[in-house]
């Protein structure tokens, strides 16, 4: 398919927003702009026009007609872990045997069992397989995405994740950004010399980073059992030398300051959140720092919910994720993680679809480009069967809506 064409005819095109809105908040997240019998004009993967079919232009261009068919922007994964060598389905069994992850953590397991099985395999296996997993996560309806690495854990290992992250940015028709997450835990060897790997990190790693160009963020997984706060800054000092934008892990365990340190590094985005209490919501409030929740990592760890309600009804903001990872949320569908963040996190059909798509736009830095229909912006659409209702979505919880998908890097 070309990058010029004009969809017609369609039943229904929603998350219309205007070039100055980069993410909503509060109330904000309950409202819905549409147009019923629109057009869409994209001209080299760009929406040029958008409108009701009595305004649509005559062209001679390339036109799709979607009749009974909605039209939505394609949904954002602001946060997942898609380049793994394996699944952990030993683990799941632990857990419903009644070991806890961090039980498993202290084993041995979880991070350390992934990166054990990374480290084995060639740069050429794990894009393959991060390769099949990334068009799968397309065909449901993701149109961006943002690839931590975190399962190497030593010098090698990290850049050979970052570097087959570089190659899906290249290879897939999709935006795709690289977060490096070499903080995700402390090897075994380092387990009594946290600050020997920190200053790994610091001088070894991030230099081969900044001079191959591989990364867009750095992450650290600043929470109970992982890394301290004091840990998380001198890592995240040193990465903003390079030009490293911060996104930080944390509050998934426990209240341990992770908000806090998000809220001073100014980071994109804080994610997980499911332990927050008002000190964190009131800094929150006082930050651009983006909330995120992952509702398919605490569905899976059987978990609390990041209290996603509690967070809208002061005012702020919050997205969506997939959390997509062999360990802790071994899912890609967005639809799901959208039916959980109604069922669980306490949020509205609508307001599940802001967050992932405008609002989860703006957790990964690109909501000038991406997360609505807006002119100017690329043309990543998805297109579904009618509905009677938005609410219609999520209810159909195990399904995926999308009948076809028109993607712009």
């Amino acid at each position: 398919m070309s990058d010029n064409y004009l969809l017609t005819n369609i039943a229904h095109l929603i998350g219309i927003l205007g070039p100055e809105v980069s993410k909503l908040k509060g109330r904000e997240m309950d409202g819905l702009e549409s147009i019923h019998n629109a057009f869409v004009l994209v001209r080299n993967g760009i929406i040029v026009d958008y409108g009701s079919m009595d305004k649509c232009p005559t062209l001679e261009i390339e036109t799709i007609d979607l009749s009974n068919k909605w039209v939505m922007p394609a949904f954002v994964d602001s946060h997942t872990h898609l380049v793994f060598a394996a699944p952990r389905h030993n683990e799941y069994v632990m857990r419903i045997n009644g070991k806890t992850y961090a039980e498993i953590a202290a084993d041995g397991g979880g991070i350390l069992n992934s990166a054990k099985k990374l480290q084995a395999l060639t740069e050429d296996q794990l894009f393959d397989m991060a390769y099949a997993h990334s068009c799968k996560a397309i065909q449901a309806g993701t149109a961006a995405l943002e690839i931590k690495s975190g399962y190497g854990l030593t010098t090698d290992s990290e850049i050979k994740m970052l570097r087959v992250i570089k190659r899906l940015k290249e290879t897939l028709p999709i935006t795709v950004k690289a977060t490096f997450l070499g903080a995700h835990a402390f090897p075994l060897e380092f387990k009594e010399n946290h600050q020997g790997y920190i200053n790994l990190i610091i001088n070894e790693m991030l230099p081969i980073i900044s001079r191959e160009n591989l990364a867009d963020f750095i992450d650290v997984f600043c929470d109970e059992g992982f890394y301290s706060v004091e840990e998380t800054k001198q890592i995240l000092a040193a990465a903003i030398k390079i030009g490293l934008k911060p996104k930080i892990h944390g509050n998934e365990l426990g209240l341990t300051g992770g908000v806090q340190v998000a809220v001073e590094f100014n980071a994109l985005s804080v994610d997980h959140l499911e332990h927050i209490g008002d000190e964190e919501i009131n800094c929150l409030k006082e930050s651009m720092t983006m909330p995120v929740a992952l509702p398919g990592s605490s569905f899976f760890l059987k978990i609390p919910y990041t209290p996603a309600r509690k967070i809208i009804d002061v005012g702020l903001p919050i997205a969506l994720a997939s959390d997509f990872n062999p360990g802790s949320s071994p899912n890609y569908n967005m639809w799901f993680v959208w039916s959980l963040a109604c069922l669980y996190n306490g949020m509205t059909p609508t307001e599940g679809f802001n967050a992932l798509t405008i609002n989860a736009a703006c957790a990964m830095g690109i909501h000038q480009t991406h997360g609505s229909i807006t002119i100017g912006k690329k043309a990543n659409l998805i297109v579904t069967r009618s509905f009677e209702h938005i609410n219609e979505m999520p209810y159909w919880f195990t399904q995926n809506h999308v009948e076809q998908i028109f993607t712009s890097k």
